[in-house]
């Protein structure tokens, strides 16, 4: 069972495990503004592969769903994971993220308990979860360990510090079979446009400014999204019961490198007549309790299943702006009246927002 497959980051996951064995796959997905049925289309051609529509908060489907399709693990990407949005509407992010994952642990401790002894050793519950509960660095301040003090600063990352510690709790109280993963910042293929990178991309595209918080110094480590799936994947398959295992891609950068590394690859493959897309950087007010840094130390997932990750960021950046060149009809589509409601929302609650485009 993945939950919240059709994401961005799901349906990667979903994508990837469909085309690496013969694991049969059911995607549950309450498709908010977020989710999109196109980012699984191809994975949805496979028999192995079916998709139902609905909320890891609604007890009776889930279980229901653990029972009818005899699940042997959970994948759970199911999260509202937008910083700005927490800021303007934290509600959302608590009930998906805190109340929904304890919804969902405790739908899989009742079905856990259930399984026979044979079932239960096999079992596994996964929560996918992020950088971002440990707060913020300084520039020199060492990496994000698994065993760095949880100190989250805005709501999105308060209410998934709290769901890692659910998730936590559930293996030490009533010995559900957990795994927890945190990320660095993803990035690749269906992102969906509220995110740096695709805005930036799209925006470049579209002629509009390419706004950056405060001078664009806050650095993030960014890692593809394919890297990622891989790290899931191997947590999944081998990793020990109740740990958590960083994931990131080696790969810090400025917001504002970000921006020139995507404008000088456009320049490159989609040359604008007016000049050059770093023209197009503009710099807006920068958001509420904005983290300066995350970096992450992912020496333990090495050490103990051998990932690393595969994409540098030079490689992977050109990847996904190629894939969006390419891919300008699901950009589009993506770019739903939804998100522009959003755009508005946002700049109306904020001085000196920069109008988006409206592809």
């Amino acid at each position: 069972l993945v939950t919240g497959g059709a994401g961005f980051v799901g349906s990667a996951f979903v994508r990837y495990l469909a085309g690496q064995d013969s694991t049969t796959i059911l995607v549950l997905d309450a498709l908010t503004y977020a989710g999109n049925l196109a980012n699984i289309a191809p994975a949805l051609t496979s028999e192995r592969v079916s998709f139902v529509k609905g909320s890891i908060n609604d007890a009776p489907l889930v279980s229901a769903l653990l029972r009818e399709h005899c699940i042997g693990s959970i994948v759970n990407f199911a999260a509202e994971s937008h910083v700005d949005r927490s800021i303007l509407g934290p509600g959302e992010f608590i009930q998906t993220n805190i109340v929904g994952t304890y919804t969902l642990l405790e739908a899989s401790r009742a079905y856990f308990n259930e399984l026979d002894k044979f079932a239960q050793a096999k079992f596994r519950f996964l929560h996918v979860s992020t950088d971002e509960v440990y707060g913020s660095l300084g520039l020199t301040d060492p990496a994000f360990s698994e065993t760095t003090a949880y100190q989250p600063n805005s709501p999105y990352s308060a209410s998934k510090a709290a769901s890692d510690h659910l998730v936590r709790a559930w293996f030490h109280t009533y010995g559900l079979p957990v795994l927890t993963t945190n990320c660095s910042n993803n990035y690749g293929p269906y992102h969906f446009p509220e995110k740096l990178i695709p805005r930036l991309i799209a925006n470049a595209l579209a002629g509009q400014p390419l706004p950056i918080y405060g001078d664009g110094s806050n650095v993030r480590d960014w890692l593809y999204v394919e890297d990622h799936c891989r790290a899931i994947a191997s947590v999944l398959a081998g990793g020990r019961l109740g740990e958590t295992y960083n994931v990131g891609g080696n790969s810090e950068r400025t917001n504002l490198q970000v921006a020139h590394a995507v404008c000088s690859i456009l320049d490159e493959l989609a040359p604008s007549k007016d000049g050059p897309f770093s023209r197009l950087i503009s710099f807006v007010k920068d958001r509420p309790g904005h983290d300066q840094r995350y970096a992450i130390d992912a020496r333990k997932i090495g050490a103990e299943l051998g990932w690393m990750p595969s994409e540098t960021f030079e490689s992977g950046i050109r990847k996904t702006v190629q894939w969006h060149l390419d891919h300008q009809d699901w950009v589009r589509d993506a770019m739903s009246g939804a998100y522009r409601d959003w755009e508005q929302l946002r700049c109306r609650s904020r001085t000196g927002c920069v109008a988006e485009n409206t592809l």
